[in-house]
């Protein structure tokens, strides 16, 4: 129980990688701070924290609105005491497709959730990290860092190569406070991020690279599961990784190097 007397914030912790992370730190010890947009999914997390003798607290917010946002943390640090944690995770693929047919309310949803989401997730919440040290995980991805390869995806990109640059500038700026920022980068992995995607003319954007059989080399080309991120981000937020910070970590099976 590593992080018993540990208060931790998840955003997007209702689904995918975020939910598998609220319920390893669940499991470990944390108050977990479940943070979303959707409440039955949250809900459905905090049950199965509690289920497994764990403690959760549902926060329904606007990853993008600041009222919002400040409210939802103050709120969790107001009823658990303190915060040691920010696991900041919500993210869209959004709408990918050729720069000229991408409209630009379509570029500003996704830099809204993925970049000013994580911007606010960080605003509010370190201040309360200053006050004792703590960690920071910021989920970015391959695409935008190690990979470019996937069609039209320019503002997702965009927004997961600035996550990095943030973990990067703020390991520097936050050290001195006793906090650790990290990022981990995943390729492939089995969530349903896949269902606030749009995708339109493909074709125009893709990009012709031929893939041995099984593109991601450790599992045959299948998928990575959620749980596989969680365990690294659990690594990331305990005092087992008390040396790392600014430092992208690939939970990718290999993906990235062939592209």
């Amino acid at each position: 129980m590593e992080f018993t007397s540990r208060v931790a914030l998840v955003t997007g912790a209702g689904s995918g990688i975020g939910r598998a992370s609220a319920l390893k730190l669940g499991a470990s010890g944390a108050v977990v701070g479940i943070l979303g947009h959707t409440l039955d999914e949250l809900q459905k997390t905090a049950g199965d924290i509690e289920a497994a003798g764990g403690r959760a607290i549902v926060l329904k917010a606007d990853i993008g609105d600041e009222a919002s946002m400040r409210k939802a943390v103050d709120h969790l640090v107001q009823v658990a005491g303190r915060l040691d944690i920010v696991i900041a995770n919500a993210g869209i693929n959004g709408v990918w497709a050729p720069i000229d047919d991408l409209k630009p309310h379509e570029w500003d949803q996704t830099v809204r959730v993925n970049l000013r989401g994580t911007y606010l997730t960080l605003h509010a919440s370190v201040p309360h990290l200053k006050r004792q040290g703590g960690s920071v995980v910021v989920v970015s991805s391959i695409n935008g860092n190690r990979t470019f390869n996937t069609p039209g995806a320019t503002a997702y990109v965009a927004t997961k190569a600035a996550q990095v640059a943030i973990v990067q500038q703020l390991a520097l700026e936050l050290g001195k406070f006793g906090v650790r920022v990290n990022a981990v980068c995943p390729g492939a992995i089995e969530t349903n991020i896949n269902d606030n995607t749009t995708i339109r003319e493909a074709s125009e954007t893709a990009v012709p690279v031929e893939f041995p059989a099984g593109d991601i080399p450790i599992t045959g080309g299948k998928a990575g599961r959620s749980e596989d991120v969680a365990s690294v981000v659990l690594f990331l937020a305990s005092d087992q990784s008390r040396h790392v910070t600014g430092t992208p970590i690939y939970v990718d099976g290999g993906q990235g190097l062939l592209r």
